[in-house]
């Protein structure tokens, strides 16, 4: 009899485990999920965080995981035999991981201009020097070569006539990321290298031996950068401008508060538009079959289309966006038209080399 008893026992175990084998690998409906790990530039964690992200990919059988890199590391550093996609947030860092990977297709789904978040006094300043200017369409513009005339000078914040407002003694530098890890500060890289290069991309060695002494002091002489744009953003959102008067960012990181009026983005804090300035275009490699199918569902899904612009994205359905901007009365530059090309990523790459060799 106890054998019986045994052996229904273990037929019953063994049932139990079969169920919750099965049952693991489906989502709340039932469908069978799969799962999908990605590596992603830092600023995109919040959107793939987000519940209602993750529930519109399982809608689709999916449960996309991701890792966090600076989009530099992503093409350097990173083991991409582990991910099924990266999504650097820039075309050269795509397309130099396509070309390596033997990728043979790309998305772009959502891109964001570089902007400059600061707070009010300092914009003050700024308005006083010369270097920002109202657009004339509800949004300020930071005049690039005028900035790098005051940076050429060594101008502090204490020393432009006036100032009763900022009284500091260091340099007046806009603060950015890594250079030699994160896609934000490559992008404002790209944008000062083109005013210093007489208006024009850097498409020649030639070109960057020239270039470089001009546009490193507005790199190197910040001090220490962070290495993600997540952290150095958190750091001007909780520090202020003691901290960071002035700060190289996403719009995206920016609007993204904004939209969800969440409180984060205080009375006193205002977001500008470098002139020239640079489009970060996020754009997603495929390097498996699943890959692919997130590529094309935050493409083309309505769903995630709207939920990217909710975090500040504009999307390629500029409704959703939009309407946000309409609704919050965000500081947005509607029409951005002084917009230039980054390098291709060997020259840019170069041109950080070859900035990153003159530290002390």
């Amino acid at each position: 009899m106890k054998r019986w008893i045994g052996v229904i026992l273990a037929a019953v175990l063994a049932g139990v485990a079969v169920v919750a084998v099965l049952w693991g690998g489906k989502g709340q409906d039932g469908p069978q999920m799969t799962v999908v790990r990605g590596v992603i530039g830092s600023e995109k964690k919040p959107f793939f965080d987000d519940p209602r992200v993750k529930a519109a990919f399982a809608k689709h059988g999916l449960r996309v995981e991701v890792d966090t890199a600076g989009s530099r590391q992503i093409v350097t550093d990173v083991d991409l035999s582990r991910y099924a996609f990266a999504f650097p947030s820039s075309v050269p860092a795509a397309e130099r991981i396509k070309r390596d990977r033997g990728a043979t297709t790309t998305y772009s789904p959502f891109y964001s201009p570089m902007a400059v978040a600061t707070f009010e006094p300092i914009a003050a300043l700024l308005v006083k020097t010369g270097v920002l200017r109202d657009s004339g369409k509800g949004s300020q513009t930071l005049d690039i070569k005028k900035y790098l005339e005051l940076v050429a000078k060594g101008t502090r914040w204490d020393q432009i006539p006036g100032n009763s407002a900022y009284k500091a003694r260091k340099r007046v530098l806009l603060t950015t990321t890594d250079i030699r890890t994160s896609n934000s500060a490559a992008m404002y890289l790209s944008a000062v290298a083109y005013v210093a290069n007489g208006e024009d991309v850097i498409t020649s060695d030639a070109q960057i031996a020239k270039v470089a002494p001009v546009v490193a002091p507005a790199v190197l002489d910040q001090g220490f950068s962070e290495s993600t744009s997540e952290a150095s953003f958190d750091d001007y959102l909780a520090l202020g401008a003691g901290k960071t008067p002035m700060l190289v960012v996403y719009e995206a990181q920016y609007l993204a508060h904004v939209f969800a009026g969440d409180g984060a983005i205080k009375p006193d804090m205002r977001l500008v538009y470098p002139s020239p300035t640079v489009l970060s275009k996020h754009t997603l490699v495929p390097l498996s079959e699943p890959g692919d199918k997130v590529g094309r569902l935050l493409t083309k899904d309505p769903e995630l289309q709207a939920l990217a612009a909710a975090y500040g994205f504009r999307t390629t359905s500029p409704q959703a966006f939009t309407d946000l901007v309409a609704k919050t009365g965000a500081p947005v530059a509607a029409d951005l038209v002084d917009v230039v090309e980054p390098p291709t990523y060997e020259r840019l790459d170069k041109l950080i080399t070859t900035i990153d060799s003159a530290r002390p």
